[in-house]
């Protein structure tokens, strides 16, 4: 892979990690395990786990707010804060994709340059730099 990159984890990407490894393509282990790069979760991917867990969609071993804290640290993944810029973009981005935690994943990773580490077919529509 080369030298280290920045990668944002989509959502359904770090609950994998942390919970069902085995859901990872070959290319995403690859990646997750290069000990150059660097690893982020959006404060939109943390949203949604809580939105989900609330919503009975998803079973975590812990109330959110704890499991995601741990997952972050024993993973090495720092969060990432959803700036104003960064919304503003998720407007401007085509219209192929209308989930609201994506675009803000696919505009954090085009403001600044995340490569995006997703099984999501829906991401490949854009101009994002995607590993799976």
């Amino acid at each position: 892979m080369g030298p280290g990159v920045r990668l944002l984890l989509d959502t359904c990407t770090f609950i994998w990690l942390a919970a069902a490894p085995e859901n990872l393509s070959p290319g995403a282990r690859d990646a997750l395990d290069a000990e150059a790069n660097d690893f982020f979760l959006s404060h939109a991917s943390i949203w949604e786990i809580h939105v989900k867990h609330l919503a009975g969609k998803l079973t975590l071993p812990q109330r959110p707010r704890l499991w995601i804290s741990r997952q972050l640290s024993v993973r090495g993944v720092t969060d990432w804060a959803m700036d104003l810029e960064t919304i503003h973009r998720t407007s401007e981005l085509p219209n192929h994709h209308r989930d609201p935690f994506d675009r803000m994943i696919l505009a954090q990773a085009d403001i600044h340059g995340f490569g995006i580490v997703t099984p999501d077919a829906a991401f490949r529509m854009y101009q994002a730099k995607l590993i799976w």
